[in-house]
């Protein structure tokens, strides 16, 4: 994860409210002390990085996947894995959606910086070999590579009783980019339209607070149906993350004006923040968050402010285009059944804030805080 550059907030209108609880964090995820490990895992491993010639690493590390230099080409790679989406799946005792996730969270981040996934090798971890689960998993691990087309070249299943309650599912992507197409958002500047596209939901991030919202004390089972949903609880939740290769692939060869793809994951819309310009975003069209949203937000009792920054609200994926290709972006991700709009765009802001003026949120560093709205009298 990309760890934001420290700045204090000016103005009074623009002082952050200090005083809501982190919820997500009493889940058992402190993002915070996670980001402070990380830190130190950079440094050491930026270390071992060659500085030209075969193997050369082209990004920074903190981007959505990075890139290395192999005979004037640039091979992709990423790695992630499903999280605690591995719970629902348990307690559904359901497994052949998951390994798309896992796909999903792979691939996505690749076309981020511009290449085209070619394969993956998967990881899985379990308390007790299972034939029918692991099976079951590989179901939705061949459905996601058709989907993302891509393979599935290998991987590796460790029995890891006393150490791994339930499974865990990790992918590592592989793709290739050529050098001169290479993006890390750079070129963004001021006026570029934001064009988001509408998640299919809950997505693979957020379940820690998603299950403290609705299984915490009993509250709920999988198989409870709320009004809100078209489905069982359970079934919404275990969701696959939508896949965006193929769309983003013909958009990457068509549009000449792509500056950035950016993958909404976790840290929300922060996630535009990655950009390596600096630029801020305003976003100010928000496309409307799935029921599913709101049921967390009033059963785990948490401000607009975390749920911006713990889940995708609606939105999955964003792509950042000069002002003149946004039509054409538009029509081919509706071509490819995609809901798209324009939902915002980049400002001139060295502080690199998202805004989200609807919700009266103001993003830095990782973090969404309410704004104070100030009331002038008149007279």
């Amino acid at each position: 994860m990309l760890a934001f550059p420290k700045s204090s907030l000016d103005g009074a209108e623009n002082k952050p409210m200090t005083t809501r609880r982190d919820v997500y964090r009493d889940t058992g995820v402190d993002t915070a002390e996670a980001d402070a490990g990380l830190s130190r895992i950079v440094q050491r491993v930026k270390g071992t990085w060659l500085q030209q010639g075969l193997g050369r690493v082209l990004l920074p590390i903190g981007y959505f996947a990075n890139v290395i230099e192999i005979d004037g080409v640039g091979l992709a790679l990423c790695t992630d894995g499903v999280g605690s989406k591995t719970i629902i799946a348990d307690r559904m005792r359901k497994y052949d959606t998951i390994g798309i996730d896992c796909v999903a969270m792979n691939v996505n981040d690749m076309i981020c910086v511009g290449a085209r996934p070619l394969s993956l090798v998967d990881y899985i971890a379990i308390e007790n070999a299972d034939a029918a689960m692991l099976d079951a998993i590989a179901v939705g691990l061949c459905e996601g590579a058709r989907i993302a087309n891509i393979s599935i070249s290998g991987g590796e299943t460790a029995q890891l009783k006393g150490i791994v309650k339930g499974f865990d599912l990790v992918g590592m992507a592989v793709g290739l980019v050529a050098l001169d197409k290479l993006l890390c958002g750079k070129e963004v500047t001021e006026g570029d339209v934001v064009i988001g596209v509408r998640s299919s939901g809950i997505h693979s991030n957020g379940l820690s607070l998603a299950r403290r919202a609705f299984f915490d004390n009993e509250k709920f089972g999988v198989d409870h149906k709320f009004g809100d949903l078209d489905t069982t609880l359970g079934e919404e939740l275990l969701r696959p993350t939508d896949i965006y290769v193929r769309e983003a692939m013909e958009i990457l060869e068509r549009v000449k004006g792509v500056k950035a793809l950016i993958n909404i994951t976790s840290d929300g819309l922060l996630n535009l923040a990655r950009v390596h310009a600096d630029v801020g975003f305003e976003i100010d069209n928000l496309i409307e968050p799935q029921p599913i949203f709101s049921l967390i937000q009033r059963y785990a009792d948490v401000p607009d402010s975390e749920m911006f920054e713990v889940f995708n609200m609606g939105v999955g994926f964003c792509y950042v285009v000069d002002p003149a290709s946004a039509d054409l972006t538009l029509s081919i991700l509706k071509r490819h059944g995609r809901h798209a709009q324009r939902i915002g765009r980049a400002v001139a802001d060295q502080e690199k804030s998202v805004r989200v003026p609807q919700r009266n949120l103001l993003g830095r560093h990782k973090t969404f805080s309410m704004k104070k709205r100030i009331v002038r009298k008149v007279g």
